[in-house]
């Protein structure tokens, strides 16, 4: 390196080193894109309608990227445990990020330890809220005789608000 140019890396990275803390904190206040009550609502309503249909009696839960309930609502002849299943499948759909059939698909090995956690359940029913790219909640049912139907009728709920969520804000 020829010694002319040694003051100027030295002054680079000075210059690096204070503008890079800056740049690496994290912010004071976050923006999060989250799932709104009217749609979490909508969602419980056609998931327990489309179950009914199919003749299950269930529970639907909506809560938002963070788990936290949006919406509740259990069909009149579900059991009132059904209400409990799905709000730790929901815990598990937020933790896991993805479908819980999938999940439990991918982390069989790890199955029976997360359901040992308070709050979670490893079980198929629950998939995730996605509106523009972002993760802002999740829909989970139980109560139909089997997961996979559980998630069939959370994404026929999807489906009905397909384009609701397609453009929401």
């Amino acid at each position: 390196m020829k010694p002319s140019l040694l003051p100027w890396h030295r002054l680079s990275l000075l210059l690096l080193s204070l503008i890079l803390p800056l740049s690496l904190r994290g912010a004071d206040v976050l923006e999060q894109r989250n799932i709104g009550m009217e749609l979490a609502r909508d969602l419980a309503s056609e998931a327990v309608l489309a179950c009914r249909k199919a003749g299950y009696q269930v529970a639907a839960v909506v809560v938002d990227r963070d788990a936290n309930l949006r919406a509740v609502l259990r069909d009149d002849l579900a059991p009132r445990f059904t209400v409990e299943i799905a709000r730790r499948k929901a815990n598990m759909a937020i933790m896991g990020g993805i479908d819980t059939g999938e999940l439990v698909r991918r982390r069989a090995d790890i199955r029976q330890e997360l359901n040992h956690i308070d709050g979670l359940i490893m079980m198929e029913g629950g998939l995730p809220v996605v509106v523009g790219g972002y993760r802002v909640g999740a829909i989970v049912i139980s109560g139909a005789p089997g997961g996979d139907k559980d998630a069939a009728c959370a994404r026929a709920a999807l489906e009905a608000l397909a384009e609701r969520i397609e453009f929401a804000e």
